[in-house]
């Protein structure tokens, strides 16, 4: 018959479970502030999003509050931390590789972060889990798994070695969406906007000048700026190019600069328009307006 693995046990334990319950509540803060910065009109992303955050607090709240006078309760919300946290990594690793229901992501500090915590998670509470007190049915149940209590080192360092080479491979900005070269128009909900070479919609921030951008670090993550200079042949207007704080040179049209929208699953769809994100609201930009 197998034996139970070495629990942990006294204060290390009470350490683990505040320090996966944290991560846990964490990883949901860092999840609603993007929610709210930009993911939330993204289709089917942006509904699963706010999913994630609901659970990651409901999760993280379990793992504080159930002690030990429930054991087997407490195992159960140890079990479902790790494995949330590490199906929420997965998902972001899978975006970034593939992309999900039509949104690729890039590289952002808040993603990298959000990642590392919830690698940290699944080490903390996978520990946790893996290692239940003696006597109880989680134990007997942890005692059928070979070295369980390594397990989730061997898992946690794996997923830390593959969230650094996915981080490191993956573009920090969507070549796609802010493309520059060409823009053209479309109709696009019974407005003629300009869009750029590939067709994305291209919008303006009401915060910017016709010389300044203020969307910089995270909000041109999200907010891709359009790389200038542009020609717009038969496109009525303004063309012009301003430097960025970075020293780039971003494309304008009728005095505002230029920006696509990484929540625009493809051409065609105008997500942004009109929403009230990174500190102001972004609208389309319409031909001659």
């Amino acid at each position: 018959m197998p034996e139970e693995p070495r629990p942990v046990a006294g204060w290390p334990r009470l350490v683990l479970r505040a320090a996966g319950g944290g991560l846990l509540i964490a990883t949901g803060a860092i999840h609603l502030d993007l929610y709210l910065t930009g993911y939330r009109t993204i289709p089917t992303i942006g509904p699963l999003f706010l999913l994630q955050v609901i659970a990651a607090f409901v999760l993280g709240l379990a793992v504080l509050a159930i002690g030990s006078r429930w054991p087997t309760a407490s195992w159960l919300a140890a079990a479902a931390g790790a494995g949330f946290a590490l199906a929420t990594l997965g998902g972001y690793l899978l975006s970034l590789w593939f992309g999900l229901f039509g949104f690729k992501e890039v590289r952002t500090t808040a993603g990298i972060v959000a990642g590392v915590i919830e690698v940290a998670t699944v080490a903390a509470l996978g520990f946790l889990a893996l290692t239940p007190p003696p006597g109880t049915a989680p134990a007997r149940l942890a005692a059928r798994v070979p070295h369980a209590g390594w397990l989730a080192a061997g898992v946690s360092v794996v997923a830390l070695a593959v969230l650094g080479g996915s981080v490191a491979a993956s573009g920090g900005s969507s070549s796609v969406v802010s493309a520059g070269g060409s823009l053209q128009t479309a109709q696009i909900g019974g407005a003629t906007v300009l869009v750029n070479a590939k067709g994305f919609t291209l919008y303006w921030f009401a915060p910017d000048t016709p010389t300044t951008s203020n969307c910089n670090g995270s909000c041109a993550a999200y907010w891709p700026p359009v790389k200038g200079p542009v020609t717009a042949a038969g496109v009525p207007g303004r063309l012009g190019t301003i430097k960025r704080s970075d020293g780039s040179a971003q494309a304008t049209y009728n005095g505002h600069p230029l920006y696509a929208y990484i929540g625009d699953s493809g051409p065609g769809k105008a997500s942004g328009n009109g929403v009230n994100l990174n500190g102001g609201i972004w609208h389309e930009v319409t031909v001659g307006g």
